[in-house]
């Protein structure tokens, strides 16, 4: 590396460090429509402030930002084919991704802590479902595609790192779909899994749970290297599915205990999932059913069982969480104490979308 490149790097650094320091609160990514059904990528801080809200062309999804550089970038909604790499100090478009022939987004992506390298969960369309990460390599402010890996499986969803940087996790969903349709095509011949991958794309393990509906959707990954993941059931609507699923360290990939009452009160659906690793609790929304749930992640109790309107996403933040909201508030839960205090947020009501990203 050149004195030129390191100098432009050490200014990337300082750049980010001011942004991230500036901040009365931390910054909200996320995003939203309008009434009109127009799409946003959207930043705020907690306080309410609106950072940007950046008019786009196609619904995102997930968001992740750069380690070093004031970037993000807010993937495409299933079957997107459009991504948004977006400057964080005010929201400029600074790249259209689009994804490849015979491909698009599954709503998912990852940045390598090196800064360099960026993951995104994608579709063969020509083999449909089979699950593919588009390689992605960073120059300066803009992604270029260099090359794709198999997720070792069908409908590939979110994709997170294990705490040493290098280990990927993926859930396959398991569901067959073609282009530009969220039609499902192999209900009866599911095949959900979770995948512990290298990033060179060798298969490191690859685990199932027992009912083959279960489609194994979006993660959460504590700092000691527990793996939760939360499920889409789409079996018959009088069975009980085990939506909540844990991986410890060394263990195997088994439900999470819930009570029967609680798992049939999720409506077979959960959206976000999230964990506060010094609080050791998990957080889970289940929008269908409007519930949001927080339990103790080593001993499984309830810490929280509430009604909240179309939950959305969910993010740990330093006292406990923050969770978005489709239809009515965004609310905050201080989950220091035995008994959660929550309050309403000062931001925008409804119209966010499952995922929320914290800075």
């Amino acid at each position: 590396m050149s004195w030129a490149e390191r100098l432009l790097g050490a200014l990337h650094v300082s750049n980010w460090t001011l942004f991230k320091a500036r901040g009365r609160s931390p910054l909200l990514l996320s995003a939203r429509d309008d009434a009109e059904g127009r799409h946003y990528a959207v930043g705020y801080r907690l306080d309410g402030t609106q950072v940007f809200a950046t008019e786009v062309g196609q619904r995102c999804h997930a968001i992740i930002h750069h380690p070093t550089q004031a970037i993000a970038l807010f993937v495409a909604r299933r079957p997107g084919t459009e991504s948004y790499l977006l400057d964080l100090r005010d929201g400029r478009l600074l790249q259209t991704i689009a994804s490849r022939p015979n491909r698009h987004f599954y709503g998912h992506a990852v940045i390598h802590h090196s800064g360099e390298w960026l993951y995104a969960t994608e579709n063969d369309t020509r083999d449909p479902g089979r699950g593919l990460l588009g390689v992605y390599r960073f120059e300066g402010e803009q992604l270029t595609w260099t090359d794709e890996l198999p997720t070792h499986g069908i409908g590939p969803h979110e994709l997170a790192w294990l705490p040493d940087g290098e280990t990927l996790v993926v859930a396959n969903g398991g569901i067959r779909t073609e282009a530009e349709s969220r039609v499902e095509m192999n209900l009866n011949a599911m095949e959900p899994s979770l995948v512990l991958m290298q990033r060179d794309g060798r298969l490191l393990s690859k685990e199932t749970l027992a009912q083959q509906m279960n489609s194994v959707r979006h993660l959460a990954i504590a700092d000691d290297g527990t793996v939760l993941a939360c499920q889409q059931f789409m079996g018959p609507s009088d069975e009980t599915a085990e939506l909540l699923a844990i991986k410890r360290p060394g263990q195997a990939f088994e439900p999470f205990a819930l009570a029967e009452q609680q798992l049939q009160s999720m409506a077979h659906y959960t959206a976000s999932v999230a964990v506060h690793s010094e609080l050791r609790l998990v957080a889970l929304t289940a929008p269908r059913a409007n519930r949001f749930f927080i339990w103790d992640m080593d001993s499984g109790a309830v810490r929280l069982d509430a009604s909240m309107p179309d939950c959305a996403g969910v993010g740990a933040v330093a006292d406990g969480f923050v969770v978005t909201s489709g239809q009515g508030r965004c609310r905050y839960y201080d989950c220091r104490k035995p008994a959660l205090a929550s309050q309403p947020l000062n931001l925008p009501s409804g119209l966010w979308d499952n995922h929320l990203y914290l800075i």
